[in-house]
């Protein structure tokens, strides 16, 4: 079903999804596969059937609400601050995810949530969190041959 805008609502819907995730990983300091697991499921179905309802709140007030009620606690992961060179912001990197996601969602004929456990538990993960390397910004395609590779091509 197409939304009002370009693209089709559950695309934005997974974009604001994946951007959410980033935005608590980095606020708690925690790489992404741990916040996706912390949240669970559920909650990620939650978050995907309801984003365009927390999009019209607070980023910063959401994440606190979804990290008070996954007990996702403070971690030692801090890409933000290692990173030496600009800083991709929580909607760049929502946006590689969501691309990601989108692909093995129709490829491997899963459901996005499934899609979405699976990529941030991959190994393609932590290499698009590296800001000091080049993945996050690498063609879309790039990306998904090297996930399905399980390694960089």
């Amino acid at each position: 079903m197409v939304g009002l805008g370009r693209e089709d609502k559950k695309d934005n819907d997974l974009f604001y999804t994946c951007s959410l995730i980033d935005y608590i990983s980095r606020k708690t300091k925690n790489i992404r596969a741990d916040v996706v697991n912390q949240l669970g499921r559920k909650r990620l179905e939650k978050i995907y059937d309801l984003a365009d309802v927390y999009h019209c709140d607070n980023i910063d007030q959401v994440s606190e609400d979804f990290i008070a009620e996954a007990h996702i606690p403070t971690g030692r992961f801090d890409n933000v601050k290692e990173c030496k060179y600009s800083i991709p912001s929580h909607w760049d990197i929502g946006k590689v995810y969501k691309r990601l996601i989108k692909q093995v969602a129709a490829s491997e004929k899963i459901e996005v949530v499934d899609a979405l456990i699976k990529v941030y538990n991959s190994f393609i993960s932590e290499k698009i969190d590296d800001y000091n390397s080049s993945v996050y910004y690498e063609n879309p395609s790039y990306i998904y041959e090297s996930y399905r590779e399980n390694k960089m091509l």
